[in-house]
Order: structure tokens, then C-alpha cells, then sequence
């Protein structure tokens, strides 16, 4: 028998909140009506049909950012809510800096594999785009970095800089980069506008050849 001073816990049920691995997705599984309402106003999610049933998902063109915040303020709203709750670390935006490095590589990896995985022209360009798109893509992340690591080193710098100068090396390679994830980009594009491979009907085979016939 519970003591008089032992708290109650109240779990209505338990909700996973993850990333799905092939369409890079924020998908929700397990929703009792009350979480379908908490997701769908507070984690911009929609149901969707399933093979298992009804799931919940963000919009395909979510940028990755919104896609996190979104799914953290639903989780948080959902343990308000007494709800037992999963969240994919990727997607948490309070996680520690540790934990975001990790859930960096974690996505790297999985990017790598897709590219493995890869068997049409589509699949290749839905994997440039991830790299180099002209905001979100990791590409765009990295050249921001390095400009604001250029700008804050050269103010540091004598006043007088020189194209020998550490600093102006830095963002002349920056500028290079820069310039590669444009030629990505039209890559990318002519990738996602190929047509798919038509296979060449095999010909029929030809008649059997005679033997040769053999003198008497």
C-alpha cells in the first residue's frame, strides 16, 4: 500500500519522437488523440497512413532547424501532458554540446550511407541537396563558419592585411568552397532532372546455326 507522503505518476502513454533514416523525415508513432492534438499544433505534425497504421509527420520542406525546434517544443508539451515521451537526440535542442556533435556524426554517417545506397539519379540528387543547398545544406553551414572565423581573426589581425596574411589565405580556400558548392548545385539540378534509364529491349535470338557438313 502507497504511503501517504509517495507522489502519484500519472503516464497516459508513451510517444517516440525520431527521424526516419530513408526520407530523412521527423515521424511520430504511438498517438492517443490527446498527443495527436498536442503534435499537430505545437510540432507541426499531420497524420499520415501507414502499414501499421496512422503515424504522424512534419512537412517535407521543413528546414532541419525548424524540424528540431518543432519537435522538442512537442515533446515538452507532451510530458506537460503526462505522457511518457522518446525523443530522437538529433532532434533535441536542449541537448548538451556533446550530444549535438554526436547527433552530428550520427547524421553524417547516415548521409554516407544513403550515398551508398543510392541507385538512380533521384536518390544522388536528394543527397547533393542535403550537402549543398544554398541554406540549409551542410556545405552552406561549413562556408558560414569559416567566413565568420575569417572576420573575427582578420579584426584581431594588424589593420593592414596582406594576401600572405594567415587570415586572407583562410578566406580566399573559403571562397574556393564557396565556388565548389555552386558547381554541386548545377549538378545537382541536371541529377534531379535526368530521366531515368530506359533498358534497352534484349533482341531475340538469332536461328541456330548448321553444322558443317562433312564431305563424304
Amino acid at each position: 500500500m502507497k504511503g501517504a507522503g509517495e507522489p502519484d505518476f500519472l503516464v497516459l502513454s508513451y510517444v517516440t519522437i525520431t527521424r526516419d533514416p530513408r526520407t530523412r523525415l521527423v515521424v511520430t508513432s504511438s498517438c492517443t488523440p490527446e498527443a495527436a492534438g498536442i503534435l499537430e499544433t505545437v510540432g507541426r505534425s499531420r497524420e499520415a497512413p501507414g502499414p501499421r497504421g496512422p503515424y504522424h509527420r512534419q512537412p517535407h520542406d521543413l528546414p532541419v532547424e525548424q524540424q528540431r525546434h518543432y519537435a522538442t517544443a512537442a515533446a515538452q508539451a507532451l510530458l506537460l501532458a503526462g505522457f511518457g515521451v522518446y525523443l530522437d537526440p538529433s532532434l533535441n535542442t536542449l541537448a548538451a554540446p556533446d550530444g549535438d556533435r554526436a547527433a552530428a556524426h550520427r547524421y553524417l554517417d547516415q548521409l554516407t550511407e544513403r550515398a551508398r545506397e543510392a541507385t538512380d539519379d533521384k536518390q544522388v540528387a536528394e543527397i547533393l541537396a542535403e550537402v549543398a543547398a544554398p541554406t540549409e545544406g551542410l556545405l552552406s553551414h561549413l562556408v558560414q563558419t569559416l567566413i565568420t572565423t575569417w572576420a573575427t581573426w582578420s579584426q584581431r589581425a594588424d589593420s593592414t592585411l596582406s594576401k600572405e596574411s594567415l587570415s586572407m589565405q583562410l578566406m580566399d580556400t573559403t571562397s574556393g568552397l564557396s565556388r565548389q558548392g555552386d558547381e554541386i548545385r548545377r549538378i545537382r539540378n541536371r541529377a534531379a532532372a535526368a530521366k531515368p534509364a530506359t533498358p534497352q529491349p534484349s533482341s531475340p535470338p538469332g536461328p541456330a546455326a548448321s553444322p558443317p557438313t562433312r564431305g563424304r
